[in-house]
């Protein structure tokens, strides 16, 4: 779904939304990995590339593919994910930056059903007027609106 800062904290949140489900997983993030996320969604590209950028031009370097990124465990409070690569193997990372990572690769984004029973959220049907207004924030958001300095 997009990033968004929680208020009063002023605390930047990833949302994820279930595919074919009304679960949407929120797991907070750090500033600089909010603007690396946004600037994905965006399409925008710095003109030096950012840590993500640079690690998707390695991967296509040296011929490997991240085939999937799995957010797979929740442990006192702290999300764990993994990046699942074409030559198989496996490389543990934090969510935000395996979710910035792959909307850079076109990479598809699990969540185990653990996960999503302990942390998610339910938004029924009748209360997707709200999320609309979420995808409304997220289409007006920038990356500068998280307090990061920018490309350098």
């Amino acid at each position: 779904m997009g990033v968004r800062v929680e208020m009063p904290s002023n605390q930047p949140i990833v949302l994820l939304r279930e595919v074919g489900g009304d679960r949407y997983l929120p797991i907070w993030i750090g500033p600089g990995e909010a603007t690396a996320i946004a600037f994905a969604q965006q399409g925008m590209t710095p003109v030096r590339p950012l840590t993500h950028d640079l690690f998707k031009d390695v991967l296509e370097a040296l011929g490997q593919q991240l085939t999937e990124v799995r957010i797979n465990d929740l442990r006192d409070g702290v999300f764990y994910a993994d990046l699942v690569f074409s030559g198989g193997a496996e490389v543990s990372a934090r969510p935000s930056d395996a979710i910035a990572l792959a909307l850079r690769t076109g990479t598809p984004i699990y969540g185990s059903e653990e996960v999503l029973a302990e942390a998610g959220i339910s938004i029924p049907d009748e209360q997707e007027d709200e999320v609309e207004k979420f995808r409304e924030f997220l289409d007006q958001v920038s990356p500068e609106d998280f307090g990061g300095s920018g490309p350098q």
